[in-house]
């Protein structure tokens, strides 16, 4: 499903954040986010590629298991899985139908003068809760959306949480420094809920320890409590009092390394937590071998790389793969995002690693346009051109010959993705 009448019109409504929505909502559909034994996982990277690592783990030893995940590349579906199985549109369709009529319904029943109309992220996110009860799942893996203390997901009673990472993004909402950040991030800890935290900045790190603290919970540290070292072809864990050697994932990139760590210390934990939950040894090294995040450092083809690079930090972690790769022939990179994206910034760190820009967009209705984009990068040393929308974007830069690199929205590579035929 690319797209649904209610999708269209709950769209408008934009990003607001807040839990009461969603939460009162919920408690006229039964509470069925009650109950559920929930991975929480929030951070400004890195966090879609742990969901995944833990979730394909978690099939892997046997459990049936709920997944929601966002944005979606090409097919709303996409955000919510069963055992990694997109919904079908029948059922996807049936529980937008079911929400948005209870919604209704439940405005005219309390009295209120008009429910405001729930974002197109919290409507999804209902539904996910509602489809995980009705699969009987045995355990949640639930990205956060944006931030964490109001994000619609909040709303879970979490069994483990972890913060992936802290960068400078959403400062309009989230604040205009890392400790701003790891503070709204932090909300999703909650008490009796170990907080695994990735690699970040000592301010972030000592913000979110803090808030276990105060919560009465522990953190669970990389490079204190577990360290990881070696490359994505293999390397080795040592956490929890277990050495592991010979791990292996198939996505690229060394950040992938310290996802995948936290990945396995979520596991771990949860182990511990509730044990019928702990994924033995042989599922977990196949679980992360099998893990495929799409429009991640993806080759959809021997010359054309996606990633969905979309703040500073995203774009580092694409800088330091490009530069590993031979420079063999020119690259073009093709760029387009948000309006409220900083591209300048994406823009300046990846320059010095191709020999052209063009700029670009997709049909997102937040989607910037190629001219204001090229208007802010001009003076980054290589050329820059507006090319139009990627329709017409790709093909330009695939004559070029040589590297094309798409990155700045994970919207902007599904429709990549779309035109590659992926």
């Amino acid at each position: 499903m690319t797209e649904h009448p209610i999708l269209a019109r709950v769209a408008e409504a934009g990003v607001r954040l807040g839990l009461d929505r969603v939460g009162q909502l919920l408690e006229h559909l039964g509470s069925p986010h009650r109950g559920l034994r929930v991975v929480h996982v929030a951070g400004s990277n890195g966090k879609g590629s742990v969901c995944t690592m833990v979730e394909r783990c978690l099939v892997e030893g046997g459990l049936r298991v709920g997944a929601t995940l966002s944005p979606h590349l090409q097919q709303v579906n996409e955000r919510i899985r069963i055992d990694g199985e997109p919904i079908s549109d029948a059922d996807l369709g049936a529980l937008l139908e079911l929400v948005d009529r209870r919604a209704r319904q439940w405005a005219v029943e309390t009295g209120l003068p008009g429910l405001q109309p729930l974002t197109y992220f919290e409507l999804l996110t209902v539904c996910a809760f509602l489809h995980f009860q009705r699969q009987a799942v045995e355990v949640a893996v639930v990205e956060v959306g944006l931030g964490g203390r109001l994000d619609a997901t909040n709303v879970v009673e979490p069994t483990v949480t972890a913060v992936t990472s802290i960068a400078l993004e959403h400062t309009d909402r989230l604040g205009d420094d890392l400790a701003s950040i790891a503070g709204e991030k932090a909300g999703i800890v909650k008490p009796g809920a170990p907080v695994v935290v990735g690699s970040m900045p000592r301010v972030a790190t000592s913000v979110i320890r803090a808030a276990a603290m105060d919560r009465g919970t522990r953190a669970v540290l990389v490079d204190e409590d577990f360290r990881v070292e070696g490359r994505p072809g293999e390397f080795s864990y040592e956490g929890g009092g277990v050495r592991r050697e010979g791990l292996r994932i198939e996505l690229y990139g060394q950040h992938q390394v310290q996802n995948a760590a936290v990945a396995v210390a979520v596991l771990d934990v949860l182990g511990e937590v509730v044990p019928e939950l702990a994924v033995d040894e042989d599922a977990l090294r196949r679980g992360l071998r099998a893990a495929r995040h799409p429009g991640r450092l993806e080759w959809l083809h021997p010359k054309l790389l996606v990633d969905g690079a979309h703040n500073h930090e995203g774009a580092q972690r694409l800088a330091a793969y490009l530069d590993e790769l031979p420079r063999e022939a020119s690259r073009t990179l093709v760029i387009g995002g948000s309006q409220d994206k900083d591209l300048r910034a994406i823009g300046a760190v990846l320059a010095p690693h191709v020999d052209r820009i063009y700029t670009s967009r997709c049909r997102h209705f937040r989607a910037a346009e190629p001219g204001d984009i090229a208007t802010e990068l001009v003076d980054l040393g290589v050329p820059v051109m507006p090319a139009g929308p990627i329709e017409e974007a790709l093909p330009m830069a695939r004559n070029n010959g040589g590297l094309v690199v798409v990155t700045g929205s994970l919207f902007l590579v599904g429709a990549v993705r779309d035109l590659a035929g992926v």
